[in-house]
């Protein structure tokens, strides 16, 4: 028996305009080629490796695309030292003096292994990314702050726990992760997958803001109202093929939403590219049972669709949107006799 019904219907609202796409006439074939040619390199010569990478482009923005993709596809993300540093964050979450004291010590351990085996966490590849910038001469900051998963900062702020990149571009600041462009660790297999995820290079801060939120509020790019830290806990869990899609949840959806029996819930999604409508599902899931709602109609030429969902039984839900059968986001609806 089913216990809810679910409807596609299409709102218009303005779209917003993706960081990247500021650039769009411009062709980065040239930029990740030249990164290809260079791959295996070694970071004992930065400044000759930067030079190869970067002296046959025009623009910064080339150099930038080049400088980052090299580092996205042969610098190796390292589970290990990043359980490391958690766990000792967390032994000193009452005592920052002395974690800043063991994290100094074991900074030096950190950039010996970059250099040697090319292998880092999230620190490493922002050091790197801003390094190799400034020898091209682009200005490139370190931004620290919370990264938001399944284990951390949802509802509340937990301890800082990324570090990305901000990259001033024709006098403009853009965003960028190379640690999460770069892949992901296979704890089964004890390796590091190179899986690159365009989705983190020059990300449009309204997107960005719903996976990584800076310690500096300045730096999330944003105006007052659309950078409280709110909008980074509160609205659904977005994975990286939500940033690879450019599909992002608006303002008014919640992680965690509380409603009455036989009550309706829109769940609004914005997309900033076309989506293949056959490729879009819903799956709801209670316990051990799952339902599955394909989308079976969507403008390609609005950039909000809502799918409502009428839920007729008291219980715990989670909410997960698929496309091109990777997960995108994830929510919670509790149903109560009467709220």
């Amino acid at each position: 028996m089913k216990y809810f019904l679910c409807f596609l219907f299409i709102v218009f609202s303005l779209q917003i305009t993706a960081q990247k796409s500021d650039f769009k006439n411009l062709n980065f074939e040239k930029s990740d080629n030249t990164a290809k040619l260079l791959k295996g390199e070694n970071l004992y010569n930065l400044p000759l490796l930067t030079y190869n990478l970067t002296s046959k482009l025009d623009t910064d923005v080339e150099k930038f695309r080049a400088i980052y993709t090299w580092i996205c596809q042969n610098i190796k993300g390292d589970y290990y030292m990043h359980r490391k540093v958690s766990k000792n964050r967390d032994k000193f979450k009452n005592d920052s003096i002395s974690f800043l004291d063991w994290n100094k010590e074991y900074s030096k351990k950190v950039f010996k292994k970059l250099l040697k085996n090319k292998k880092t966490m999230c620190t490493g590849y922002a050091y790197l990314l801003k390094t190799m910038s400034e020898i091209a001469n682009i200005e490139c900051r370190i931004i620290d702050g919370y990264h938001r998963n399944t284990f951390a900062n949802i509802a509340e702020l937990s301890l800082p726990n990324h570090s990305w990149n901000a990259v001033k571009l024709n006098n403009k600041w853009y965003l960028a992760d190379a640690t999460l462009s770069s892949g992901y660790t296979d704890l089964s297999l004890d390796t590091f997958i190179f899986d690159y995820n365009d989705g983190y290079f020059l990300t449009d801060p309204k997107i960005f803001i719903q996976h990584n939120y800076p310690l500096e509020k300045k730096w999330t790019l944003l105006n007052p109202e659309l950078s409280k830290v709110t909008r980074f806990l509160n609205t659904p869990l977005m994975y990286g093929a939500a940033i690879k899609q450019k599909i992002y949840h608006d303002s008014s959806s919640k992680m965690n939403t509380e409603i009455s029996k036989n009550e309706t819930v829109n769940f609004h999604y914005n997309f900033l590219e076309p989506l293949a409508l056959d490729k879009i599902e819903l799956r709801v899931d209670e316990q051990s049972s799952a339902i599955k709602t394909r989308v079976t109609q969507i403008s390609k030429e609005r950039n909000t669709f809502n799918i409502s969902c009428n839920f007729n039984r008291k219980g715990l839900y989670d909410i997960h949107l698929y496309y091109k059968n990777e997960i995108i986001s994830s929510q919670s609806i509790e149903v109560k006799n009467k709220i």
